[in-house]
This record gives structure tokens, sequence and C-alpha cells, in this order.
């Protein structure tokens, strides 16, 4: 099967997975989720095939723009899946799938670039740049699940209790994941940082200043966020404020440099 086919097949997949949530979103019985989590798990099968495709084709690792924004979405998409057969998350499933639908539909129309990387000469580098993608997918979720606490707890205080179902997780327990999914992308963000200032021989060097200064800022938003939390109890507004500021510094650092390189320097 083509590549081409694997990715129409996981695009459709992931708007069933979509739809089925959103039809019955507030309804009383909540989605019917052996659809949802059927055609999500379709999804992420055939995007797993595709996604090696890409990134192992032809000597090194191709780890162009277009990729490495697959590889994140994938990562999310897996660990929002996982979550939720344990934890409501009902309105972050649309959210996900629909995300993961559109970075389909952008493999199948985007050029497809190619930025060769052989980390097998260097375990050290692929480490530390596995331990950022699962830093930033872990920080990207706490900042989906901040977004859900801050819709619960106001329909909450519009004593809206119809829009909180079953299907949707209690304040505290959806705060105690936000926070504990803050702490531990943190701690990989500050060890993903070490392993880099270690292992790479280029660290200081002007083209990868642009990333290293933003994925330091960002980490010091975090860690500022999660010792507030822990000290002075910072939560609701001031805690969503930084945890988007941290998210947007962070795609700043991941993504910012190589959108201009591969894409806005080859359009102009």
């Amino acid at each position: 099967m083509s590549t081409g086919l694997l990715t129409t097949v996981a695009l459709f997949a992931y708007l069933v997975a979509t739809g089925s949530v959103l039809l019955r979103i507030f309804h009383p019985q909540g989605p019917h989720f052996k659809t949802t989590f059927t055609a999500a798990v379709t999804g992420i099968v055939l995007h797993t095939l595709v996604l090696v495709t890409m990134l192992f084709d032809g000597p090194g690792q191709n780890f162009s723009l277009l990729n490495v924004s697959s590889l994140v979405c994938w990562l999310i998409t897996v660990a929002v899946t996982l979550t939720a057969l344990r934890t409501p998350t009902i309105l972050l499933l649309p959210v996900v799938y629909g995300f993961a639908a559109l970075m389909q539909l952008a493999v199948l129309l985007l050029p497809h670039s190619v930025t060769v990387q052989h980390f097998e000469h260097n375990i050290g580098l692929l480490l530390h740049i596995l331990m950022a993608f699962i830093a930033y997918a872990v920080l990207i979720m706490a900042m989906l699940y901040s977004f859900q606490v801050s819709y619960i707890s106001s329909k909450l205080k519009q004593k809206d209790f119809s829009a909180v179902t079953r299907h949707m997780p209690p304040l505290v327990q959806a705060e105690v994941l936000q926070f504990r999914l803050l702490l531990a992308g943190t701690l990989i963000l500050g060890l993903a940082l070490l392993l880099g200032a270690v292992f790479m021989e280029n660290w200081l060097a002007k083209e990868n200043l642009h990333k290293n200064v933003f994925s330091v800022l960002g980490f010091t938003v975090f860690a500022l966020l999660c010792w507030g939390h822990a000290k002075l109890g910072w939560r609701g507004r001031t805690a969503n404020l930084l945890t988007v500021t941290g998210a947007i510094l962070l795609t700043l650092a991941y993504f910012g440099s190589r959108f201009v390189r591969e894409v806005l320097l080859n359009t102009l």
C-alpha cells in the first residue's frame, strides 16, 4: 500500500474519531467510545507506518519540518488516547484528533523536503532530541488540560451543570493531572537541555542560538510555574497564562527557525 493511500485512510480515520466525539460531546451518555477509539487507533497505526516511511526513507533520518511536526503530532495523539482510557478527556479528543487529521492533510498536500541527519553516530544527541520531543508533547498536553480546567471551572461558576457531564473529569482531578504533566514535562525538558549542552558540539553556534534561547526561556517559564504552584498555590488564570506562554516559546524554539529556513526562504 502506498504512502499516499495510507495517509488518506489515516486522515479519514481521524476525521471519524473527531466526528464521533463532536456529535455527542454533551450527550448524557457521551460519545460512542468504541467507534471513537477504533477509528483513533486505526489512524494512529496508519500514521505510524507513514511516519516510519517518511523518517527513514533513504540513508540517515529525514528530520524535515513536516516530518518533525508529524512526529510530535503522533506523540501527542498516542499520549492523549492512552490517557483517555483511564481519565475522562472528552473535551481534548476532538482537538487532538482534528489536529492529527489536519497533519495528515498537510502530509498529502505540502511538498516534502529532505533534511538528512545521522543520529546513529551520536547517541547522546539522539537522546537529546527524543527527550526534547517527549517534553514538548507532555507540555502541550498540559496546555490542553489547562484549557479543559478553565472550561470546567467556568461552567461550575455559572452553575451550568448540564455542560459538565460524567464523561468530564472532576475539576480537582483535572487540575492535579495538569500540574503533574507540567512537572514531568519541565523535568524532561531540563534533562533534554542538559544533554544538548553536553553532546552538541555547536550548542552555542549562531545557527542554534535561536532554538537554545527560546528553549531556555520556555524552561524558565515552566519551572517558575511549577515553583509558584508548589509554594504559592498558583492556579487558574495565572497558571494558564504561564502554560500558554511557555508552550509558545517552545514552539518558536522547535519550529520557528526551521519554518523560516524550509518554508519562507524557499518561497521567496
